[in-house]
């Protein structure tokens, strides 16, 4: 297997690189990576459920959807990826036990139990250390984990929706877990870099393993991966499936609400009531993008004063 220890700390170039390697390679790939804040959204989730749109906006920290389905994870400096790309048997390839025994093999090397609690993800007294997913194509598998180490856990909070029922969708929901940090667990042994090289020395240390860099040539295909996928609002927001917005709240003292329908990111109904100006501003709401920027234009032009943070209402 080839061993892949990932310089960059874009997380889209990492997503990109994953599907770089799941569908133009044919040999089985290790790739560990660390990635800039960011909460990592699943295939078939709500971009704006899963996320504190304010928080993540007023925080620049990105919203990316991968390629695999399952919950929302949050990345930082603190947390370590590791993915798998292997070339599987058709019949055989979900198999979150198989791919997750060897990093339980590496915990334990350390002096950490960890299981398999579940179906994806690995627990340490009943602590969350780990979110897993995979994704299937043709003839490979890719699974990728998550491994908190000293993982910012506020922000971590902070830019996860805790209350999602303002939201009404089929799309998958994720599971809110408390979690913990390896780096406590280990009592301050080691730092991030010690237990990143740790584990890269694991599985190069296993017969056959070899350390491997992307050329030139296939940074640059990655790189056109990750512009025209991983940063576009096509794939990261309009991809989500359909869902409805319902919520009440306070405007310049009015008791508001607000009623949206969101189809491929995008408002296709608009219901306000309990302010006039909102009111009338409801039908030139439809056709503009679910995103704060989007919609605060649409209400400056309807002559709409809003405060700045008034436009998180919406979300």
């Amino acid at each position: 297997m080839n061993c892949i220890d990932l310089v960059s700390t874009d997380p889209c170039f990492s997503l990109a690189a994953e599907e770089y390697l799941l569908k133009n390679r044919t040999d089985d790939f290790l790739v560990i990576s660390v990635n800039n804040p960011s909460v990592i959204i699943g295939k078939h989730q709500v971009a704006h459920r899963e996320s504190d749109t304010r928080f993540i906006t007023e925080n620049n920290i990105p919203v990316i959807r991968r390629m695999s389905g399952g919950g929302t994870v949050y990345h930082d400096s603190g947390n370590i990826n590791f993915s798998f790309i292997i070339q599987s048997k058709s019949g055989f390839q979900i198999n979150f036990r198989k791919y997750t025994l060897p990093v339980i093999e590496f915990l334990a090397s350390l002096g950490i139990s960890a299981f398999l609690e579940g179906r994806n993800n690995i627990r340490v007294n009943g602590l969350k250390i780990s979110g897993n997913a995979e994704h299937v194509y043709r003839e490979r598998v890719l699974h990728h984990g998550t491994l908190l180490f000293s993982t910012d856990t506020d922000k971590l909070t902070r830019s996860l929706r805790s209350d999602t029922s303002s939201y009404h969708t089929r799309a998958v929901e994720s599971v809110p877990s408390v979690v913990a940090n390896l780096a406590d667990l280990l009592g301050g042994k080691m730092n991030m870099e010690e237990f990143r090289l740790l584990l890269l020395d694991f599985f190069l240390g296993r017969e056959g393993n070899r350390l491997y860099s992307f050329s030139p040539g296939e940074e640059k295909q990655i790189g056109l991966i990750a512009g025209s996928k991983y940063r576009s609002w096509e794939w990261n927001y309009a991809y989500g499936p359909e869902y409805q917005f319902a919520d009440d709240f306070e405007i310049r003292g009015d008791v508001c609400s607000c009623r949206m329908t969101v189809k491929e990111g995008v408002i296709r109904e608009c219901t306000f009531s309990g302010n006039t100006e909102l009111e009338k501003a409801a039908g030139k709401l439809i056709g503009c993008r679910h995103m704060p920027d989007d919609m605060m234009k649409i209400f400056r032009n309807e002559n709409v004063w809003l405060e700045e943070a008034d436009i998180f209402k919406f979300f």
